[in-house]
């Protein structure tokens, strides 16, 4: 080699000098060869000896990173400012509100600069005269801003979609394109359960956006933000996909994203490298009232679903069954015999549902609707929401150790009223005391099935501070209606399904508390 043969021919100093020399050809020398190929011997060319390890594969894999200004002028005249005005009272309207001051100072000390388009934005601007306490009074309401947000255009004849919370309380709601062209806008419908806003704007020619397939989204995946943070308007801000279907709501699983969102973001679009809008910035998760890292947006399919109700009925139809349900964890799944923990346990049935006409039970458990599974209870309400009211449907549940079918016609949801627990004011004919559970319970009279709209069950009349009963949350006044998956229709029959259970072992046990029905885990103190 070079280096080797002029080595012995140099002073110490020298042969330091000529050492780092050789060790930095080397290791470029080693690094060309590592990156170029080399010819076989039949002549083709092959990758060097550290082609196939591990850190060049990773290495192939990392990309440079994105360039979005083709993608903003692609979207960006798509996205527009929505503003909303509010009536109020000229005299509330000339009151500085401390939240503008608290916003005025937050920009004053961490951007150096007057909040945009506030009143007293700017401190060299001359303030309005105030009023003589005898000047005539002016109109006794006026319009002011009530809050800014985001929209994109959906279709070139003024469709625009926005979140509801964007537009909800505004008496006026103005569009401003990014051509700075203003127009005022009707909101078509709102759906507060999905947060999402139809609006319409009397325009031609818009530039819509193109929608993307959220099934394709990737987590990693580059994605875009463009909004009016603040009523800063079109600024864009970047990030990736954390994670997708993020439940963070009943109706709605979430993309979650690292993207910058703060107020004002509302309802503007989060774009794909394709240029495609796949969501609608909706949420933040912040203790502090601002951007902490993780956003949310609304799944641009179900948006859309929702949107094509509001355009054609006003309003979103959801199904509806009836029920209060909540999560089955796995100690409750092994003590009733389930193989996992899974689907939806029902705690109550509204009276004069479809549920209960179908002759679903509280207690039951929902494994699957029509041959869907429901593995989370927060499956069952969405694929129910999904269902048009009327339409026929199969639930299979889990009832006491076994599999039944329910068939059920689906209604339709509305607003939810307040149940109110009726308290019978029969005296129970008689009690026993379970020591073993710490509990003393009462068979129920006719009056009081008749008013609890029960077949069977006992009353919960005492609870021992500490027992196994009170452990498990049961409470003086409850109705148990089952015992280790088997009916309890009397005193009598409680006493024999407890005598039969292994006081060694913990067994579920399912009680009524006004409309609601329950599950606990109890286990018998052994004597």
């Amino acid at each position: 080699m070079p280096c080797v043969a002029q080595f012995n021919s140099l002073r110490v100093q020298q042969r330091l000098v000529a050492l780092t020399t050789c060790a930095a050809l080397a290791s470029s020398s080693w690094v060309s060869f590592a990156a170029t190929p080399t010819p076989s011997p039949g002549g083709n060319l092959s990758a060097g000896p550290s082609a196939a390890s591990p850190a060049n594969n990773a290495a192939s894999v990392v990309r440079a990173l994105p360039d979005f200004t083709d993608l903003v002028e692609l979207v960006g005249p798509s996205v527009v400012n929505i503003k909303t005005m509010e009536k109020v009272s000229a005299r509330a309207s000339g009151q500085e509100g401390p939240d503008d001051q608290d916003m005025q100072e937050l920009f004053r000390r961490f951007f150096g600069m007057p909040f945009p388009n506030a009143p007293g934005g700017n401190p060299n601007a001359p303030r309005a005269p105030r009023k003589a306490p005898n000047a005539p009074q002016g109109p006794s309401d006026e319009e002011q801003t009530k809050g800014v947000g985001s929209g994109f255009i959906l279709s070139a004849d003024g469709l625009i979609m926005t979140n509801a919370h964007v537009v909800e309380g505004a008496d006026q709601v103005l569009v401003t394109l990014v051509d700075k062209r203003e127009f005022k806008a009707k909101i078509i419908g709102a759906d507060k359960r999905t947060d999402v806003a139809l609006l319409k704007v009397e325009a031609s020619g818009l530039p819509a956006v193109k929608t993307g397939d959220v099934s394709r989204l990737k987590v990693g995946e580059w994605v875009m933000a463009i909004g009016s943070p603040f009523g800063l308007e079109n600024t864009v801000t970047a990030g990736i996909v954390s994670a997708k279907k993020r439940d963070t709501g009943d109706y709605l699983s979430f993309i979650q994203t690292d993207v910058a969102i703060n107020p004002g973001n509302s309802g503007g679009p989060l774009i794909n490298m394709r240029g495609e809008v796949i969501g609608i910035n909706s949420q933040i998760y912040s203790r502090s009232g601002g951007f902490m890292g993780i956003s949310f947006a609304i799944p641009i399919d179900e948006a859309m679903r929702v949107s094509d109700q509001l355009r054609t009925l006003g309003r979103v139809q959801r199904g509806k069954l009836g029920i209060q349900i909540e999560q089955v964890n796995k100690e409750l799944a092994d003590s009733l015999g389930l193989a996992k923990a899974q689907g939806a346990l029902v705690r109550s049935v509204e009276t004069g549902s479809p549920a209960e006409k179908a002759g679903l039970e509280p207690g039951d458990i929902v494994l699957k609707l029509d041959g869907k599974a429901i593995e989370r209870s927060i499956d069952l309400p969405r694929l129910v929401g999904s269902i048009k009211p009327g339409t026929k449907a199969v639930l299979s549940v889990w009832r006491r150790g076994a599999n039944k079918e329910v068939a059920v016609t689906v209604g339709e949801f509305e607003a939810d009223k307040p149940v109110v627990a009726k308290a019978s004011k029969d005296k129970p004919p008689g009690n026993n005391s379970f020591s073993s559970l710490g509990l003393t319970l009462s068979d129920l009279s006719d009056a009081q099935k008749k008013d609890l709209k029960l077949a069977s069950g006992v009353r919960v009349d005492a609870v021992v501070d500490g027992g196994p009963a009170d452990q498990a949350g049961i409470r003086e006044g409850d109705i148990i209606t089952a015992l280790a998956n088997t009916e309890v229709t009397s005193l009598k029959s409680f006493e024999a399904i407890l005598s039969k259970l292994d006081k060694a072992r913990s067994t579920n046990i399912l009680f009524r508390r006004g409309e609601w029905a329950q599950f606990a885990i109890i286990r018998p103190t052994q004597k």
